[in-house]
């Protein structure tokens, strides 16, 4: 198994540069390239976490993608964290929605989960998806 993701998780968002701002500062994601078009909207942004990365940009911008995900609802991305109740205090400071605090699961991991302004839930927890096989 090679250490580059093969799937990114892509989201769109009314307001593009405020999911990038919680994302960055309440999460602890890494910002790398973000490209504006006309009128300050996020054409692209990509935001990596550990060897993973989420693709977002702004809705409305036109194209076949936007125009696919118009009517989409929110969307659930998981994220291995190393230390749960750090990350979780990181992102109940920055004022991040927490629908769930650090809780211990039966299968052996450690979760939170929050929700970002647009409704997209954030999970953060322990378990490898595939390392118990």
């Amino acid at each position: 198994m090679t250490d580059v993701p093969s799937m990114y998780p892509s989201l769109l968002y009314r307001d593009a540069k405020a999911a990038i701002e919680l994302l960055t500062g309440a999460f602890g994601f890494t910002r790398g390239p973000v490209f504006e078009g006309e009128g300050g909207t996020v054409e692209h942004a990509e935001l990596s976490f550990g060897n993973g990365t989420v693709m977002l940009g702004s809705k409305g911008r036109g194209g076949q993608f936007d125009e696919a995900m118009a009517d989409s609802g929110p969307s659930s991305v998981y994220v291995v964290v190393a230390d749960v109740d750090a990350h979780h205090q990181r992102a109940a400071e920055h004022g991040a929605e927490i629908l769930m605090p650090p809780t211990d699961q039966d299968y052996g991991s450690r979760d939170y989960t929050a929700r970002d302004p647009e409704g997209n839930i954030w999970a953060f927890g322990t378990y490898v998806p595939g390392a118990h096989r």
